[in-house]
């Protein structure tokens, strides 16, 4: 079931929906709620009936200029007139949301989200230990280094 679930929904697809807002890698309530098959008022409904397993690491609404300014740098306005800020949530929001929908689509589609928030940072800490070795090698052998970084 979970090998149907990869091929439904594509990393890329996932990727596209995480955002960095204070300074946080986070998905949107209104992405969540369509990669899990929910009415974002579902989703919303369900986070504010638990507000103890929502902590603010794990979600936060946004701020009318942070959902702005997160508008702007896509050019259009796909997401239209919502009544309400998003909601935010982390990493950590994500593999709670599967505790408060109850679904078994949620339950595949947050280790989906969560397989690719660990790669992510797999990615991230072997480009830094790439660039690190590089500035050791060029400290090592100056006049042998060429690359700009």
């Amino acid at each position: 079931m979970i090998e149907n679930t990869r091929k439904l929904i594509p990393d890329e697809l996932i990727l596209n929906k995480i955002y960095q807002i204070r300074k946080q890698k986070v998905m949107l309530d209104m992405d969540l709620a369509e990669l899990y098959g929910v009415e974002t008022k579902q989703l919303k409904r369900a986070v504010r009936r638990n507000p103890k397993r929502f902590p603010p690491d794990f979600m936060f609404e946004l701020t009318h200029a942070e959902f702005e300014n997160l508008r702007s740098q896509f050019g259009t306005s796909s997401w239209g007139g919502l009544r309400y800020p998003p909601m935010a949530f982390s990493e950590q929001g994500i593999a709670m949301l599967s505790s408060v929908l109850n679904s078994d689509n949620a339950i595949l589609v947050n280790i989906r989200i969560i397989r690719i928030f660990v790669k992510m940072r797999e990615f991230l800490l072997t480009y830094k230990d790439i660039i690190t070795k590089l500035k050791e090698m060029e400290q090592k052998y100056p006049a042998m280094m060429i690359v700009s970084y």
